[in-house]
């Protein structure tokens, strides 16, 4: 067997303004979870979504130290159309999250826009331009 991509996993600050993040994108995460040192969902597509907090990485690894610089990667959510796109950053930025490209139309053919979750990972929300 070879291996299966299967999870993602990140590390956060504050479990509980990172799953009320997620929350509003639409996932299902399990009430009182924000209590909980890690947590992890299945999505639709089978892959799992992961999270720990710093303290508890650090219960395992004392040395470890969080990243600096810019996120390497993003999240990418596709929408239903392009009034999602705008819908769910406008619903996001508007409780308090950090909007790092406002909504645009790109020219590979997609409303595009660009958030970052509470610990700067960039969440990227997209939706085919025609049908």
């Amino acid at each position: 067997m070879t291996p299966r991509f299967d999870l993602i996993g990140m590390t956060v600050t504050d479990m509980a303004r990172t799953l009320d993040f997620y929350r509003r994108l639409g996932l299902a995460i399990p009430p009182g979870a924000e209590r909980e040192s890690h947590v992890e969902v299945t999505l639709d597509n089978g892959v799992r979504l992961a999270w720990d907090t710093v303290d508890m990485i650090r219960g395992f690894d004392p040395h470890w130290t969080a990243p600096t610089g810019s996120p390497r990667m993003n999240l990418a959510f596709r929408c239903a159309d392009p009034a999602e796109v705008d819908r769910w950053y406008a619903e996001l930025t508007g409780a308090g999250h950090h909007g790092h490209l406002a909504p645009w139309d790109a020219f590979w053919g997609q409303r595009y826009a660009v958030l970052h979750d509470p610990d700067g990972n960039g969440v990227d929300l997209f939706a085919p331009l025609k049908p």
